[in-house]
């Protein structure tokens, strides 16, 4: 099995165009599988060893103690699911994918800032030096944009127009979409690209003299955790209590957007989703603005 999970993976990159990231991902679950199997032939797999297999993951704890959730445990189904299917394609005889029903999982509530509180935030950013113009820029690109923070860290200076205020991005699945950016966003980002005396090709980068290479060995491209430090940084000083990321500004934008009269189609191909389900997620919340909207300006005239 375990040769069998390696082209998968291969196939996965380069058949299915999906990302390293999600390869890795794939594998270490496939590898739980493995591991629960002793390796198992792919004609042994059965309904009775999948079932075992779901009681084993809901009682694994890692080195640390800690269990898998709900939704960590689909995605072990979903991908032994994609290795099957997998298999079957290529008329291996194995268990039929269609035989794995993944659980339940209730989606979490999406957390979104209001433009109120983007304000806020935006507000304690003191721009009198690069890291502040920096940072202004990148927060501001985030609310308008919509991008995920993978695609915003990848961004190098000839990526983005800020003249045309748009671009092109290469997201989930290496396809790609269309970008728009507000013309505040782009002045940020001028604001900031004129404080660099530097030819380095990322949009941002670390002022910072310790930290690590990304997968290229760039000493100076900014990363994903250095971002969530700074929207961290500047939301305590807001005062705002919510959990807020990068991927917050990404709810944000998508809620914006569906609050103020965008078709739900618009805001799918806007934030890339493969599916329509997916960006059905704000409709929860949009629902909400609608109903406060219905009781603030309707009157019933009814006796």
């Amino acid at each position: 099995m375990s040769e069998l999970i390696l082209d998968y993976i291969e196939h996965l990159e380069v058949e299915g165009g999906r990302s390293a990231h999600t390869a890795e991902n794939y594998t270490l679950y496939l590898e739980r599988f493995i591991e629960f199997t002793n390796d198992i032939i792919v004609d042994k797999i059965t309904s009775e060893i999948i079932r075992k297999y779901r009681l084993w993951l809901n009682r694994y704890k890692n080195s640390n103690g800690d269990e898998l959730s709900t939704i960590t445990q689909s995605y072990h189904l979903i991908a032994l699911r994609g290795f099957l299917n997998y298999l079957s394609k290529r008329d291996i005889k194995s268990l039929s994918p269609e035989k794995i029903e993944l659980p339940k999982v209730s989606r979490r509530q999406v957390t979104f800032l209001t433009y109120d509180e983007i304000e806020q935030i935006l507000a304690q950013i003191n721009t009198n030096n690069n890291t502040g113009l920096r940072d202004r820029a990148i927060i501001e690109l985030l609310f308008s944009s919509g991008l995920r923070i993978s695609e915003l860290v990848n961004l190098n200076r000839d990526h983005i127009n800020t003249k045309r205020h748009e671009f092109t991005v290469r997201g989930k699945g290496q396809k790609d979409r269309p970008v728009f950016i507000s013309e505040n966003a782009s002045i940020h980002i001028n604001n900031y690209l004129k404080t660099r005396s530097d030819s380095l090709p990322p949009l941002f980068i670390s002022y910072s003299r310790n930290n690590v290479p990304d997968n290229s060995g760039d000493y100076r491209r900014l990363g994903a955790r250095s971002i969530q430090r700074i929207i961290n940084i500047y939301t305590r000083l807001a005062g705002i209590t919510k959990h807020v990321s990068p991927h917050t500004m990404r709810h944000s934008f998508a809620t914006d957007l569906l609050m103020n009269g965008a078709d739900i189609r618009s805001v799918q191909t806007m934030l890339g989703h493969s599916s329509i389900t997916t960006t059905q997620v704000y409709t929860h919340v949009t629902d909400q603005h609608l109903h406060e909207v219905y009781e603030k300006f309707h009157s019933d005239k009814t006796s």
